[in-house]
């Protein structure tokens, strides 16, 4: 993901939370979708870590928006937010899991046993959704870079980082400890 479509730039997305939440109870579709697309990749690979394949996971994703779109005028701290998707995905997850145990051969136990415990996949979704807010908030040529070293497949080579930042390659190594020094402050600040 470039900056270009890094889900957490532009005006909208960089509101907080709050304004988000206020906006989408007064009716604004426009905050909406931008409430959906902050939060898309937080519920979505909940399932995913439950073991859904992708057809479960849509689903669930559309149960949880339906939830958050009934529930959220209750919703007392916007702040909130990411711990209540967390915790509505993985209660659908469950219970999507003990339904389906039920359509099956196997002993419900069984089935639900092996997914991964619950607690290690909330922490492992809440740590994912750290990491995703403290790399929005890197100025775009830290986000760019980080994103390019890290999350490329295959990461890009120094010399074509260079050009494509226009900047020399031999200044990539300092930028990059910047970078990853502001994005550790960063994280840190959020308890990660």
């Amino acid at each position: 993901m470039t900056r270009s479509t890094n889900p957490y730039s532009g005006s909208e997305i960089a509101r907080g939370d709050d304004y988000l939440v206020h906006q989408c109870i007064k009716g604004n579709e426009e905050a909406w979708s931008t409430l959906i697309d902050k939060y898309k990749n937080l519920i979505f690979s909940i399932p995913v870590k439950y073991g859904f394949i992708t057809h479960d996971a849509d689903e669930i994703f559309q149960e949880v928006c339906l939830d958050l779109l009934t529930e959220l005028p209750k919703l007392r701290k916007p702040q909130a937010l990411p711990a209540w998707l967390i915790q509505t995905t993985a209660h659908r997850c469950f219970h999507r899991k003990r339904d389906q145990s039920r359509y099956v051969a196997t002993e419900p136990d069984e089935t639900l046993s092996s997914t991964p415990a619950a607690d290690d996949i909330l922490r492992e979704v809440e740590r994912e959704q750290m990491l995703r807010e403290a790399l929005s908030e890197l100025p775009p040529r830290c986000f760019d870079l980080v994103e390019m070293l890290f999350f490329q497949e295959p990461s890009m080579p120094y010399e074509q980082l260079a050009k494509k930042l226009n900047v020399a390659k031999g200044s990539i190594g300092f930028i990059r400890m910047r970078c990853l020094e502001r994005l550790r402050r960063l994280l840190a600040n959020r308890g990660f």
